[in-house]
């Protein structure tokens, strides 16, 4: 079992960032494959950006050149950065490892 607890979430103002982090539990981490999905009120959880164990990324189109992703295996960490944030950037965000263990959730939302 692993335990996901993200950070980093909250009120910011478009065009402003964030950095996510969700720390995972035991001394497993490296070999997972991890993600970052987000969820808007009223809308399906969608897939925002993913991290191998080897380090190769995907990041969704619809935050590509606004968002990364990236792990440091030490601190068993996988962070995303989120720039230029809009307002459809608001959502709860979670971290997802293995595509079996699931965080509880940040919440992330832009507004003036």
């Amino acid at each position: 079992q692993v335990q996901l607890v993200e950070s980093g979430g909250g009120l910011v103002q478009p065009g402003g960032s964030l950095r996510l982090s969700c720390v995972a539990s035991g001394n497993q981490f490296r070999y997972y494959d991890m993600g970052w999905y987000r969820q808007a009120p009223g809308k399906e959880r969608e897939l925002v950006a993913r991290i191998s164990s080897s380090g190769t990324t995907y990041i969704a189109d619809f935050v590509k050149g606004r968002c990364g992703i990236s792990r440091d295996n030490t601190k068993n960490t996988v962070f995303l950065d989120m720039n230029t944030l809009e307002p459809e950037d608001t959502a709860v965000y979670y971290c997802e490892a293995g595509n079996m263990y699931w965080g509880q959730g940040t919440q992330v939302i832009v507004s003036s």
